[in-house]
């Protein structure tokens, strides 16, 4: 399914969208947050190959600018999706990334059903939690030594959730 969003159209990621999503995935800032070792190519094809998730090549104007996935806790006493994006840094500001959230936010609660979805951006991530929070997301709190650095120590994350009710327009 092709989801179409304000200005970004997130499609099914396909084996030909693997290089340009190494590319971005090497860019300095990516890098840093998403890591893949030293063959990139790989990392992108094992996170196509993860299952349950679902991986949508983000476009904006037929130029591949990142990935979002998104996955699903499926026990139906605490059935909610959650997501995670990458995008490259050379778009950047623009609001493409909240676009993507939000076009992909709209479909799991409206073709999905989920009532709840959570993002766990890095906590010193502050342009990736204002991007979440104009899309309706808001802090749970904080996750202490929740994710190992490239530099080998723990660093915290932020719980961040949407209520479907809460997603902006």
């Amino acid at each position: 399914m092709t989801l179409r969003g304000a200005r970004v159209v997130l499609r099914p990621t396909v084996p030909s969208d693997v290089p340009s999503l190494a590319a971005i995935r090497a860019t300095p800032e990516v890098y840093a947050r998403w890591r893949g070792g030293e063959d990139l190519v790989a990392a992108v094809r094992e996170d196509l190959a993860e299952p349950g998730a679902e991986q949508l090549t983000i476009e904006d104007e037929g130029v591949v600018i990142g990935m979002i996935q998104w996955s699903a806790e499926t026990d139906p006493e605490y059935r909610h999706a959650s997501i995670d994006i990458y995008l490259d840094p050379a778009v950047h500001g623009r609001g493409l990334g909240t676009d993507a959230v939000r076009t992909l936010a709209r479909h799991l609660i409206a073709d999905h059903g989920h009532h709840r979805i959570v993002i766990d951006p890095a906590a010193d991530n502050a342009a990736a939690i204002r991007c979440y929070a104009k899309v309706g997301f808001r802090p749970v709190g904080i996750m202490r030594s929740y994710e190992r650095g490239a530099d080998g120590t723990w660093h915290d994350g932020l719980l961040m959730d949407l209520l479907a009710e809460e997603l902006t327009p």
